[in-house]
Parts: C-alpha cells; structure tokens; sequence
C-alpha cells in the first residue's frame, strides 16, 4: 500500500506530458438502470486527463479478460505505438505486421460520458466481452487502469495474488455496508 492511503483507496496522478497514472484498486457494486460508478479519485482523474471534459475511454483488454479505462491523453501515446511498431516491422522485415489492423485494436475503445458522480453506462457489449456482472473492481495499471469481473480476477494466476486479496476484502466491505443500508429500510 502506498504511504497515505487507506487500504481501498486509488491512488492517482495526472502528470502534464505523460497522460495520467493509474494506481491502486477500489470496489464499485452496479448500480440502478445498468449503470457504474468511476471511484471518486479516478473520476477526478479522468477527467482531468481528458481535458476537463468526463469521457472515459473503455474497452476490453487485448490479452486480459477484464476491460482497460484512461482518459482522453492516452490517445496520442497510442498513435505513437502504432506508428512506433509499424516502424520496427519496417526495420525487421516483418511481412505479418498490418497497420490497420493493429490499429483498430488500439483504437477500438468506446468513449463513454459520466455525470459528476461518476455514473456512466456501459454498452452491453463491453459488459459482455469484461463478463461484468454485479460489479467492478478497478485495478491501476499505470497509463490505465484494468476493470475485472471480481471473479473473472480469481480465476487469475499468482501475479495477481495482491488484487486478488483486495478485491476479496473490498467485496466483503461492500456486502456489509449493502447488508447495513438493507436493514436501515
């Protein structure tokens, strides 16, 4: 856990040049008429990152079956990637690198709105292609951050041992304060 945090809580910066950094994990439970909560700090850095604007740019993960979020000042470092691995395909003669295809998969994210709660809907392709069930657990990643079916990131090896662990504690968390907030009725 890093120094100043409460365990749950996600940590996140917004550097001028480099985009955004992502880290940290906090639990969100689905909320009424389908739609999600951005946690608080990564609400704020969201929009931050897209310019003041709430888009939060959402797709599934290439390689991960979970879905990967950032804000709108990842776009570029994305263009730069593609240009830099067409590049280095050129340099090593690599007959099997297609542009357009390498770039639909960088660039096929989803531009999604949020309310100043965070709220946003999501289509129900992503929630589909992430098996987004009752909620989202959201992991930092650096540039990004990941967004996993709770049981989806059980189903993961021992790299993921720790989000594994906080997801485990947060779902608990999440369950007593729904069955508190239950008897209150």
């Amino acid at each position: 856990m890093m120094p100043g945090t409460r365990e749950g809580e996600l940590r996140v910066s917004a550097p001028e040049a480099k985009g955004s950094t992502y880290s940290g994990n906090a639990y969100s439970p689905a909320g009424d008429k389908g739609r999600f909560v951005l946690p608080p700090a990564l609400r704020k850095t969201v929009k931050e990152s897209s310019g003041g604007a709430k888009t939060l740019c959402l797709a599934a993960h290439g390689k991960l079956d979970c879905l990967i979020g950032f804000g709108l000042s990842r776009i570029p470092m994305l263009q730069k990637t593609l240009d830099d691995e067409q590049e280095r395909a050129i340099r090593m003669g690599d007959a099997e690198f297609e542009y357009d295809t390498r770039a639909q998969q960088l660039f096929g994210f989803e531009q999604l709105p949020f309310d100043d709660s965070g709220r946003f809907v999501m289509p129900d392709y992503l929630r589909d292609l992430g098996e987004i069930e009752d909620g989202l657990f959201f992991q930092g990643a650096g540039e990004f951050f990941l967004i996993w079916n709770p049981n989806e990131l059980a189903k993961m090896g021992p790299a993921y041992k720790g989000a594994q662990a906080a997801c485990r504690k947060q779902l608990v968390e999440a369950a007593a304060k729904a069955k508190a907030k239950g008897a209150k009725k």
